[in-house]
C-alpha cells in the first residue's frame, strides 16, 4: 500500500505489455478494497518512441504535454474492469460528473500501477440518478481500434459487455462510489 500523498507512476500498456504512455499520480487513498489517485493540473506526460497499433503511430493524447483543466482523480478498486474519473469544470471548481473509463484491472509495480484503456467510456453526468441518464463513448472507435490491431474482435466483445453490466448497474440505482468524491479538494499543490 501507498502512503496519502505519496507521487506513483500510471502507465498505460497494450496488449503486449510495451507501455505507451504514463505520468505521475498523487496518492489520495490506497486501502484494500480502493485506489484513489489524483492527475493534478500541469502533470506531465510521457509518450515512449515507437510504432503503436493507431492510426498515425502516436498515442490519441500524443499531441498534449501535460494535463490541462482542474486534475482529475481516479477511483478504482481492485478485480474492476473500469475506473470512476471525477471531473469538475469552471472557475468555480464545480462538479461536473462520473467518467466511468473501461480500462484493464489494475496491476501494481514497485514504483506505480498499469492498466490498458479499452477505449470505450460511459460518460454520467451531475445529478444523473435515473435510468438512462448515461452517454456511452467512443462505441465507434472501439471498432477502429479493432481495424488497427489494437484490439481483437473477442476484446471489443468483452469490452461491450462489460459496458453493457456497467449501465444495467447504473440503470438499477448501483454505485459503489460515494457522492461526497464530488466535493474532494486536492490537498497538493497543482504541478
Amino acid at each position: 500500500m501507498w502512503s496519502e500523498g505519496e507521487v506513483v507512476t500510471r502507465r498505460e500498456v497494450l496488449n503486449d505489455g510495451r507501455c505507451w504512455a504514463s505520468f505521475p499520480v498523487v496518492v489520495v487513498r490506497d486501502e484494500p478494497e480502493l485506489l484513489a489517485t489524483y492527475i493534478a493540473e500541469g502533470t506531465p506526460f510521457t509518450f515512449p518512441p515507437g510504432e503503436w497499433p493507431i492510426a498515425g503511430g502516436r498515442h490519441p493524447w500524443g499531441d498534449r504535454e501535460r494535463w490541462t483543466g482542474h486534475g482529475c482523480l481516479m477511483l478504482q478498486r481492485p478485480g474492476d474492469a473500469y475506473a470512476i474519473f471525477v471531473f469538475w469544470h469552471g472557475p468555480e471548481r464545480a462538479f461536473n460528473g462520473w467518467y466511468v473509463n473501461l480500462q484493464e484491472p489494475f496491476r501494481r509495480w514497485d514504483g506505480g500501477y498499469d492498466t490498458q484503456d479499452l477505449e470505450l467510456d460511459i460518460w454520467v453526468p451531475r445529478g444523473s440518478h435515473n435510468p438512462g441518464g448515461w452517454v456511452v463513448k467512443d462505441d465507434e472507435l472501439l471498432d477502429v481500434r479493432v481495424q488497427e490491431g489494437r484490439f481483437t474482435q473477442d476484446q471489443a466483445r468483452a469490452i461491450r459487455r462489460e459496458a453493457g453490466r456497467i449501465t444495467a448497474e447504473l440503470d438499477a440505482g448501483l454505485r459503489w462510489w460515494d457522492d461526497a468524491w464530488a466535493d474532494w479538494r486536492p490537498a497538493v499543490a497543482q504541478r
